[in-house]
């Protein structure tokens, strides 16, 4: 249950926008073991000159994950490999213009609704 934000080019379709929400949700089931059901996204688009990627000037993703602890560094390189698959195969962005970053967190830092800590007793 990752909270991801993802950074992309303004102007492309839905269709567009949905294979990468769908490609990088279904990488984050697939290789780190959260619920299907588990789907916090957060999708910005940017004009080209607002989102920089060294000299890239293709098509280009950014991701940001933010997450509780106690993932693997195994798993996490599974899911790098399975994200960049996923998002060449559909809708068609070299692997080379993918960023991904995560950071960790605790159980504290999470609260859903009613200004309760959900995995705090």
């Amino acid at each position: 249950m990752p909270l991801v934000t993802i950074s992309i080019l303004k102007g492309k379709p839905p269709e567009y926008v949905k294979a990468i929400a769908d490609g990088i949700n279904s990488a984050v089931i697939e290789t780190m073991g959260f619920p299907d059901d588990d789907r916090y996204q957060v999708i910005t688009e940017h004009e080209p000159y607002c989102l920089e990627y060294q000299d890239r000037s293709e098509d280009r993703v950014m991701m940001f994950l933010i997450m509780r602890r106690g993932r693997t560094p195994e798993a996490k390189k599974a899911f790098y490999k399975k994200v960049v698959e996923n998002l060449e195969r559909d809708p068609g962005i070299e692997s080379a213009n993918v960023m991904v970053t995560i950071v960790e967190n605790s159980d504290i830092d999470w609260s859903f609704q009613d200004g309760i800590a959900q995995f705090v007793p």
